[in-house]
């Protein structure tokens, strides 16, 4: 999701809440600590110069069980944010703790923000050796090559 998405669905609200990806809820009594733009510049294995750059907005929660942030307070931080950052319209990362700072993609379900899980992933599967489909191999096939069959409790 887009930044330009987040303020659009937050004009529709009454309340925030975020999903996890197991189906349970930041409390909401969480604080959104930081807004930012990261721009990464990196190389990726097969030697390719990269750029991204996302929104960044952290999610952090106390022992203040009272807090509620309104969606009219979250679009004025954004305000200010792009104001004083010039922060573009970029896809929106967030962070938020578990074991350890987990970072997730943004989703919206109609009512809730959802926390989307992230993979790391291969840049350059072209130059790794990486095959762009999973190889379709029969388990009759095997017993030709590795000398084992099904029966042959050799493995």
């Amino acid at each position: 999701m887009k930044l330009s998405e987040i303020k659009k669905h937050l004009s529709t609200l009454t309340e925030i809440k975020f999903e996890l990806p197991d189906g349970s809820f930041v409390p909401q009594h969480f604080h959104i600590t930081e807004v930012g733009q990261i721009t990464k510049h990196f190389i990726d294995c097969g030697g390719t110069e990269r750029h991204e750059k996302k929104v960044n907005f952290q999610l952090w929660e106390a022992g203040d069980f009272d807090h509620r942030l309104a969606p009219q307070k979250l679009t004025n931080i954004i305000a200010l944010s792009e104001k004083k950052l010039g922060i573009e319209d970029a896809e929106i990362e967030v962070e938020y703790q578990s074991d350890t700072i987990g970072k997730y993609n943004l989703g919206f379900n109609g009512k809730n923000f959802l926390l989307l899980s992230t993979q790391t992933n291969c840049l350059a599967q072209d130059k790794c050796g990486i095959p762009s489909e999973k190889i379709k191999v029969k388990m009759s096939d095997l017993s030709k090559t590795s000398g084992c069959s099904p029966d042959g409790n050799c493995c």
